[in-house]
């Protein structure tokens, strides 16, 4: 079955679709992050204001200096030591959809370690928006069966992997850095 979806969320990734499908953290909705229509349809779904900045996610540090200008060594550092999924917000996103980007140039982008996004974003060879899978001010689904209908109904693929977990799963811890180089930890 992975393999199976692993082609059929490329297929749908390919043609500007929208995929809900299992992450490191909680399941996602996730699409090209390059494709500001697709990315405008998460939006729609997620009945979000498009001026609160989604996720990324990207396979390695080779993938995420294609979309942000610098990344700070102790970015790597923390990403390294961290003990559950760290996502990190970098200044200056570049190469993505305009409606992605915070106000501010900003970007969410996180090193994903779960082995059927990896693949995924692997053989895709772009980065894919990971935002939870709920409606916009609504509780984040701590497994597959928390998600609600109106969200799987909007998507045009459902991954199969994953589906029968459940432990519920945790956000991310998300550190943030400002263009002089500080930073400040936005959730632990």
């Amino acid at each position: 079955m992975f393999q199976v979806d692993i082609e059929k969320s490329l297929e749908i990734l390919l043609k500007g679709g929208v995929i809900l499908y299992p992450t490191d953290t909680v399941w996602g909705i996730g699409c090209d992050a390059t494709n500001s229509m697709s990315v405008e349809r998460i939006y729609a779904i997620k009945q979000r204001n498009e001026t609160r900045a989604m996720l990324t996610l990207v396979d390695g540090l080779d993938m995420l200096a294609g979309y942000v200008d610098d990344i700070p060594q102790i970015s790597v550092q923390l990403m390294e030591k961290a003990v559950k999924p760290l996502s990190i917000i970098y200044p200056k996103a570049k190469n993505l959809a305009e409606n992605l980007i915070a106000q501010d140039g900003s970007i969410g982008i996180r090193i994903v370690q779960e082995p059927f996004c990896q693949q995924l974003i692997k053989e895709f060879g772009k980065p894919i928006v990971s935002t939870s899978a709920n409606i916009s001010g609504k509780p984040t689904p701590g497994t597959f069966l928390d998600i609600a209908d109106e969200i799987r109904e909007a998507v045009d693929y459902i991954v199969c992997w994953r589906q029968d977990e459940r432990n519920a799963a945790v956000a991310s811890s998300i550190i943030q850095f400002i263009v002089d180089g500080s930073y400040q930890i936005i959730r632990n």
